[in-house]
Order: C-alpha cells, then sequence, then structure tokens
C-alpha cells in the first residue's frame, strides 16, 4: 500500500520579481489590470498559485492630526 508524502518544506513558489514565498503563504498577484489575492499550494506534485478571491486587500492610512497622550 502506497501512501502520498506530505510536500517537502522547500518548496516554494516564486513571485514576478523571483522572490520566494512558502506553502500557505498569500500575495497579490498583478497582471495588466486585473488583480487577485493568491495561496502558494501544492497541486499533482507541483508548486501553483491558487486564485482565492478577485481583488487585493488595501490599507488605509489616515492623514489627521497625530494624538498626542501622556
Amino acid at each position: 500500500m502506497s501512501f502520498a508524502s506530505p510536500p517537502d518544506a522547500r518548496c516554494t513558489c516564486r513571485n514576478r520579481d523571483g522572490s520566494k514565498l512558502e506553502l500557505g503563504q498569500t500575495v497579490c498577484i498583478r497582471i495588466g489590470d486585473m488583480a487577485y489575492l493568491a495561496r502558494c499550494e501544492m497541486e499533482l506534485n507541483v508548486t501553483t498559485w491558487r486564485k482565492i478571491r478577485d481583488g487585493c486587500p488595501e490599507a488605509r492610512l489616515s492623514l489627521g492630526e497625530p494624538s498626542l497622550t501622556r
């Protein structure tokens, strides 16, 4: 009887800039005017980017006056 072995911890996905991301990590992928959130996963013994959702999270920066507390 043969059982599938867990993915090798050295398996990574490559980002467009050449950086490596570990299995389970997420990244915003932009292609032209399209952007989506994707997770690095293993499929049929090959790492791949699996689309999680359209669009990417955005951080908002408040430019209001900083509050000073003492």
